[in-house]
């Protein structure tokens, strides 16, 4: 069982909900902030002190306000407390649904479980807590599950989803070609980011490059 928890949300009545619900379960120290800086020098702190949080849960979109941070997000955290705590649970809290940033929390940073915030979500954060205690591998809401299991998502390659991206962002062909030949990727010339595109938008069954990034969008991929 988690002896220590930080929640890092930056809403007030979602981090004091979720710290109510922690607290009604769990015998667990529950803490809570509204900064991923301070989250991560309560995490340092912590650690200095020889009593560690067991989990983090936290949001990934964290809104400006008149205080500069220098972690400007959930992701920034996480990277953060991965590349220093590698042990550390943590649990993703989010509304974000989109594919790309998900796989790179799930297959990079190694998250232990995703919750889509919505009306079950509580009882979604309940599950994965008992879980990831027990089981190795990530835990899902059953609508983030949709998303990463999807037959269109599994056939796209990293290159796929960084076409359509920068498609969304406005890049010409030749401006995306540019990009791939700085990355020095295999797939760069002019005409293979043409045909790419071409078998992108037959796959799925788009008019045009604005269809197959609004398809994109409404499936959750960028």
């Amino acid at each position: 069982m988690f002896k220590k928890i930080l929640v890092v949300e930056d809403y007030d009545s979602i981090n004091v909900g979720i710290v109510t619900a922690l607290s009604e379960k769990y015998s667990a120290e529950i803490y809570n902030t509204k900064y991923c800086d301070d989250a991560w020098l309560k995490i340092q702190n912590a650690h200095l002190n020889s009593s560690p949080f067991d989990l983090i849960i936290t949001d990934l979109s964290f809104e400006q306000d008149y205080r500069e941070q220098k972690l400007e997000g959930g992701i920034d955290l996480i990277e953060v407390i991965k590349a220093n705590y590698p042990d550390t649970k943590i649990i993703v809290y989010s509304i974000e649904n989109r594919y790309i940033e998900i796989n790179t929390l799930i297959e990079k940073l190694k998250i232990d479980a995703y919750i889509s915030k919505g009306r079950n979500s509580i009882n979604e954060l309940h599950h994965a807590i008992e879980h990831i205690q027990s089981t190795p591998n990530c835990y899902l809401s059953p609508d983030i599950e949709d998303i990463t299991t999807t037959s269109t998502a599994l056939i796209l390659s990293d290159e796929d989803l960084e076409i359509i991206s920068l498609l969304s962002k406005g890049y010409t062909q030749q401006e995306i070609s540019a990009v791939f030949k700085s990355k020095s990727k295999t797939i760069s010339s002019t005409s293979s980011i043409e045909k790419r595109i071409g078998k992108l938008k037959l796959s799925f069954e788009a008019k045009n490059t604005i269809h197959l990034v609004s398809i994109a969008k409404d499936l959750g991929l960028i």
